[in-house]
Formats: C-alpha cells, structure tokens, sequence
C-alpha cells in the first residue's frame, strides 16, 4: 500500500469517527448535574430534617386514622411546612371513610380442661370493613380452625354454619429473612381480605384471622377486610399468632367456645385532602416528578413506618433542594397522600382530577416500605430505564443503594399513574422487620433508625433531582386499568 492510500485510509477513517460521534446521542447526564447529584446525596446523609418531620407526624400529632381530627391536623401541618420551604402548596380534596374501631375485645369460655370459673383472655382487634360489628353484648359461638380456604372450602356447610372461623395461616418467616417480604406478607394478607367472605359463604356467624405479618409477643395487626353485598355481613377480626396457636391446640383436643365483642362503625365520608406541593421547573414546569408518601395511617400505633417516613422523606426532598440552591429542571411535586389504608382513596383522586395532563406527568416515586436501609431504586414499567439509570445507581453506591430493579413494588398511591403510563419508582429496602410492627401497636419512632432514614432522604432527592434534570425521555409502557380503578 502506498503512502497516499494509506494517506487517503486515515483521512477516511477519521471522517468516520467524525460523523459517528455527531451522531452518536448525547448523555442525559451531563458532569455538571452528576456533580449536583454527588453533592445532593453528601448533604442528605448529614440532615436529620426528615427525621424532625417524621417524629413530629407521630409523636405530636399521633395515629392519622382516616377521617380522624388527627388525619386533618396532619394535612394542616405538612401544608404549612411546604410553604415555609418556597412551595406553591394546593389542598386537593379527597372524600374519606371515617371508621371508628370501637370496643374489642374476646375469651375462651368454655374449652377442653377448663377450670371453672375462669376462662382465657383472646388478644383481638377489629378489621376495617362495612357492617362488621357484633351486637354491643357480643356473641358465642364454637369455633372451627382451618389453615387455609382450600381446608375451609372442603368443609361441609353445616360442619361451619353458626360458628366462628379461625383462618390460621402462618406468615413465612423463612421468606421474610431470604428477601421476600412483600411476598411473604402477600401470601398471609389474603386471609386478612378474604377470609370474612369466605367464612360468610359457608354460613359463619364471625371470622378471625391470624394477623398477616411477623409480630410476635401477641401483637394483633389490624387491617382492612373484603365486604360482597351479595353475602351476609359477619364481624371479623385479626388475632395474634399466639392466640391462633392456643386455639389450634385447643380445637384439635374438643369443642372450644369464644365470646367476641367488637363494637366498630362506618361514619359518613370525611372531607379530606392530598397535599401537593410545586417546586416549579425553570425550563420544562408543566412536566411532573411526584415525590410521595401516605399521611394517614392506622390507629393502634403512631404510624412511624407507615408512614410518616415516606412523608418524611419527601418533605426532605424539597428541603435540601432549597437548602443547596438546586433548581429542578422539570417540577418537583411532593404529595402527601391521604386514605391510602382504606382503599387509596388519594391515589385515585388525584388521578381523576389530573386525568387531562397525565401524559406531563414525566415520574412518580413513593416510599412505602417503612425506613430500613435502602439497597436501590424499583423500576416500575419499561425495563429499557434500568440501563439508562446506571450513572444514578453509580452515585448512590456510596451508600449502599446501587441496585436497580425492575419490578412492581413501586407504591400503592401511585398505581393510578402506573396504568396511565407514568413511570414509576421507589427506594428496594431492607424490609427484614418492616412486617413485625407494621399496622400494629408497635409502630412507632422508636422503630426509625435515623442514619437509615437519611440513607431513605439520600436515594429519594437524588432520584427525584435526577429525574426532574435528565436530558431524555423516559420510556412509557401503559397497563390494562385493574377493575378497583373502573
């Protein structure tokens, strides 16, 4: 080869790399913005404002039972903090249930080597549902203990008619410990739901159901509990794994009788709302990045892990972005949703009344796994973000939070925005004890660790400052709309 082809060969091959880099797409992360997510993510893990938020929620302000004064005084209370940080704060109405728990309590009163004259206190407590209390003296009845609806479902209707139905279901402890939480709790949940029905349907006077999660020292863990119109309304309760076991023991010796009270009642609807909260962007406002967590939560306990330290760490987000000067390209929305326990009431306001701009709607990111240290972040959607996510992944490695996962445990509130197309995010925890306190009296301050709240207050800011700047389009992937929506 001569020396002018050889010439002529480098001049082409330098056109090619020429042409190849001008049309090669351009980072959405420029060294500027991955310089502010690095800073962004130093400063959370040295501020305990979530922390403050959190403990204020649950300690001053105490259980946020839907439709509760203490529910109302909460949206006040958030609102106002969002407008001491600089943001447009906007009160969108939610129409509430208002269920009051009542008197509840339970004893075995007639049972195999009884002593007389005594009998053996039940740890119980209410499920949330239509019609399900008993008459204001109670009822006794026999009790039949299953361990699953299949035991229930090959029972004789008059082996069940007239007597109270003992769902004992263990939670899977082993799944819990490999990983498996939300899974775990999945399986025990459906006893929670459904067993009041499928009790009904075979002619019971009441349901009690293990509590569906991994309490022990006889914590009862309430809930919400399945109503069918088309059956008869029973009470139904959750009792503690302790008691579920005594009374397995019990029943497999000879006839044992339980006396039951629970006096619970459905008010009218509350006038509530969702907290939503602007940090408006400088070049594209109209286009959204929820921030989220739920601020109500159940009674028994203060509503530490569900969940105040999602509303917390929200609240954070806007914080240090107005603490650092950082302007969002896109709008940074913190929303505190309401009535998340009784049905995602807010969740599904709020996509009714922002159903004509879904489509700026650019993300939506919600904490509600409680406060344990975060692993990464879950991709809900397309899986095509996992890879254009990495450089955010590469930032939150410092703390541990490297993972990215595609998967559909990204938030109950959110789902709404989920089927519309919204993709949709949240923090991977460590949820190895979230399940033992979780909708029990147990949950409380004392269960957030603040060094891992602000690991929690790190992932989310940096996700949602990444999010509100990236210079690209995240991938859209639209869902059937699941019949609870219709």
């Amino acid at each position: 080869m001569t020396k002018l082809h050889l010439l002529l060969l480098g001049i082409l091959t330098l056109a090619t790399v020429a042409a190849t880099a001008q049309t090669k797409p351009a980072s959405p992360w420029s060294p500027e913005l991955l310089q502010q997510l690095r800073h962004l993510h130093q400063a959370a893990l040295e501020d305990d404002y979530a922390y403050g938020q959190a403990a204020h929620l649950t300690d001053n302000i105490g259980p946020r039972l839907t439709g509760s004064p203490q529910a109302a005084a909460a949206v006040e209370y958030v609102a106002d903090e969002l407008r001491k940080l600089g943001l447009r704060v906007t009160l969108e109405p939610v129409s509430v249930p208002h269920w009051v728990r009542g008197e509840e309590h339970a004893a075995l009163v007639s049972y195999p080597g009884q002593v007389p004259g005594t009998q053996q206190k039940i740890v119980v407590t209410a499920l949330a549902s239509v019609d399900n209390a008993t008459p204001a003296e109670g009822i006794t009845a026999e009790i039949v203990v299953v361990n699953n609806f299949d035991e229930l479902a090959a029972m004789p209707r008059e082996q069940v008619a007239g007597k109270i139905v003992v769902f004992n279901e263990g939670f899977d402890h082993q799944m819990v410990a490999a990983g498996f939480g939300l899974a775990a709790y999945g399986q025990a949940v459906a006893y929670r739901e459904d067993g009041r029905e499928a009790a009904a349907s075979k002619g019971a006077v009441a349901a009690l159901v293990r509590s569906a999660g991994g309490a022990q020292f006889r914590l009862p863990h309430t809930g919400e509990t399945g109503y069918d119109a088309k059956l008869p309304s029973i009470p139904a309760a959750a009792v503690t794994a302790e008691d579920a076991e005594l009374m397995a023991r019990l029943a497999a010796q000879g006839p044992v009788r339980l006396h039951l009270v629970l006096t619970p009642k459905l008010l009218p609807n509350v006038a509530s709302y969702n907290v939503v909260a602007d940090l408006k962007g400088t070049e594209h406002p109209e286009q959204v990045v929820i921030v989220s967590g739920h601020l109500d939560s159940w009674d028994l306990g203060t509503g530490a892990i569900d969940d105040a330290a999602g509303v917390a760490v929200s609240m954070e987000t806007a914080q240090l972005l107005k603490q650092l000067h950082l302007q969002p390209k896109r709008t940074i929305r913190i929303v505190a949703w309401m009535a998340e326990e009784t049905g995602i009431f807010g969740g599904k306001a709020y996509a009714k009344q922002h159903a004509g701009d879904v489509a700026n709607h650019f993300a939506a990111i919600e904490t509600d796994l409680g406060a344990g240290h975060p692993l990464g972040v879950n991709i809900g959607g397309d899986e095509a973000a996992l890879k254009l996510l990495q450089p955010v992944a590469d930032v939150l490695s410092k703390s541990g939070a490297w993972l990215l996962r595609s998967s559909d445990e990204t938030g109950s509130d959110i789902i709404p925005l989920k089927v519309a197309g919204v993709p949709t995010f949240s923090p991977v925890q460590d949820v190895r004890t979230y399940f033992d306190y979780h909708h029990t009296a147990a949950d409380t301050l004392d269960k957030i660790d603040p060094r891992e709240l602000r690991e929690n207050a790190a992932v989310v800011a940096v996700l949602a400052y990444a999010l509100a700047n990236m210079d690209a389009q995240l991938p859209r992937k639209p869902q059937p709309l699941p019949d609870w929506l219709k």
